[in-house]
C-alpha cells in the first residue's frame, strides 16, 4: 500500500504474528499523481514504478516467510528431538542397526 510522508512515497506491508511484526518498505521516485492531474506521463510513470516495485516487495516477504519456516521446521526437530529423550530418561536406549 502506497503510503506518503512529507512527499515521499513508499511501497510497504507489514507481516504480524503472535510473536513478532516486520515491516517491509520500499521508497518510490515518483510523485503520486492527483485527481485533479490530466498528466498522463505523470500516471504512467507512477504506475511503472508501482509494477517494478511490488514483485521486488513481494520477493522480500517470500525470503522472510521462507527463514521463518525454515527455523520453525528446526524448532520442531528440536522439539521432536527432546520430547524423544524424555520419554526414554533413565532407560537403556539400544539403537536397531
Amino acid at each position: 500500500m502506497p503510503s506518503t510522508n512529507s512527499q515521499s512515497i513508499t511501497l510497504s506491508a507489514v507481516y504480524s504474528s503472535p510473536d513478532s511484526t516486520r515491516s517491509f518498505e520500499h521508497p518510490l521516485s515518483s510523485p503520486l499523481p492527483s485527481d485533479s492531474q490530466d498528466q498522463t506521463s505523470a500516471k504512467i510513470a507512477y504506475l511503472a514504478e508501482l509494477k517494478e516495485q511490488v514483485p521486488k516487495l513481494q520477493n522480500d516477504i517470500n525470503v522472510f516467510l521462507t527463514a521463518r519456516m525454515e527455523e520453525d521446521k528446526k524448532s520442531a526437530e528440536v522439539s521432536e528431538k527432546e520430547k524423544k529423550e524424555e520419554e526414554n530418561y533413565g532407560e537403556e536406549n539400544v539403537e536397531e542397526s
